[in-house]
């Protein structure tokens, strides 16, 4: 299992890949925010898109593409 902490380009882009990987692998919504909660990330909801961000803390990583929103 790997978590990144710091924010740059290069993390933000390692975990968008990871996400669409576990997106792709699953069947539901649900079940993909729960493989993703593996990982210690998160989906939330804010004014300007959705963002991930890290669990326990919830510090934001990068927003979350259009085609995975849905």
């Amino acid at each position: 299992m790997s978590i990144f902490v710091k924010t740059d380009a290069l993390v933000a882009a390692q975990v968008l890949e990871l996400i669409t990987q576990e997106r792709s692998k699953s069947l539901s919504k649900r079940e993909w925010q729960h493989r993703i909660a593996g990982y210690g990330y998160c989906v939330r909801d804010t004014q300007y898109g959705q963002i991930v961000e890290t669990l326990p803390h919830h510090v934001p990583v990068c927003t979350l593409p259009v085609d995975l929103t849905a």
